[in-house]
């Protein structure tokens, strides 16, 4: 299944599943679970299927399919060929940190270049949604863990990001990164290690890598995270980005206004987002 949170134009906000161009609206039928992460809480996605009326997808504004997760933690530095264009060593542990629910925006809407930046960088991502609680997850019990997959763009502002050796700065400011368009499930996706990322921009291929590359594999992730803290339903782990990504380019090629970036995973959809300057006041 895909499963997809959104914005009706009234801004009532609700889910359900995508198919094609339709969007069933589970969040009507079910009172009881107040949005996505509920759902996905009590273990109830099977519920969704089919459920709910039908809303074209052209009716509805997509929001990050998980819009409020308790965590959003990133992997930095988990693909080969971008470790080696940073100049930076082959990682032991994974290099983590945090995101904000306010950094990201939805597939379709532009994400923001900040005003007080012209180093806005692209970095195209897979991510995983929990969808069980855990703490101490052992690595061969982590795939169990996973409710689904989604296409990030972690836009990065990469000279507050090197103001530091903290990440946290040019990571976090607001719709500077974008989520989704879906959810999808594991049983739709297949085998994750077997697909594809391309990242585009303005339509050209700037990064293309095998999820298989990862330096840190997912079950690894999941159980280094889960050591410092329980994962939660709805929690989104970004594991990082392949080489290519803007900083690192020659010539430099930093996102502006009135391009277009477009992450695709294969198995798992395109994120498609503009890039818009930070609106004034």
């Amino acid at each position: 299944m895909q499963l997809v949170t959104f914005s009706r134009n009234d801004g009532t906000i609700s889910y359900g599943t995508l198919k094609g161009d339709t969007i069933h609206d589970a969040g009507r039928e079910l009172q009881e679970f107040s949005d996505l992460k509920s759902v996905l809480a009590a273990g109830a996605v099977p519920m969704l299927e089919g459920l709910g009326e039908e809303v074209a997808l052209s009716e509805v504004t997509l929001l990050p399919p998980v819009h409020n997760p308790d965590k959003i933690i990133c992997v930095g530095l988990n693909y080969l060929p971008h470790i080696i264009e940073s100049g930076r060593p082959h990682p032991d542990y994974p290099s983590l940190f945090t995101r904000y629910p306010e950094s990201l925006v939805g597939h379709g809407t532009p994400i923001e270049r900040p005003r007080v930046s012209r180093e806005f960088d692209y970095e195209g991502e897979l991510a995983f949604i929990i969808g069980k609680v855990g703490r101490h997850i052992a690595v061969e019990d982590a795939w169990d863990h996973i409710v689904g997959y989604t296409c990030v763009n972690e836009g990065s502002v990469r000279d507050y990001q090197n103001h530091t050796t903290q990440f946290w700065p040019g990571k976090s400011f607001e719709r500077s990164g974008s989520m989704g368009p879906a959810l999808v499930t594991p049983d739709e996706v297949g085998d994750i290690r077997e697909q594809t990322l391309t990242t585009r921009v303005n339509g050209n291929v700037e990064q293309h890598a095998s999820i298989s590359d990862l330096a840190i594999g997912i079950p690894e992730i999941i159980a280094y995270a889960s050591t410092v803290l329980t994962l939660q339903p709805g929690d989104v782990i970004v594991t990082g980005t392949p080489g290519g990504v803007g900083r690192y380019r020659k010539p430099q090629l930093f996102l502006e206004p009135g391009m277009s970036v477009e992450v695709e995973i294969t198995g798992v959809g395109t994120l498609v987002n503009a890039v818009i300057d930070e609106p004034e006041g």
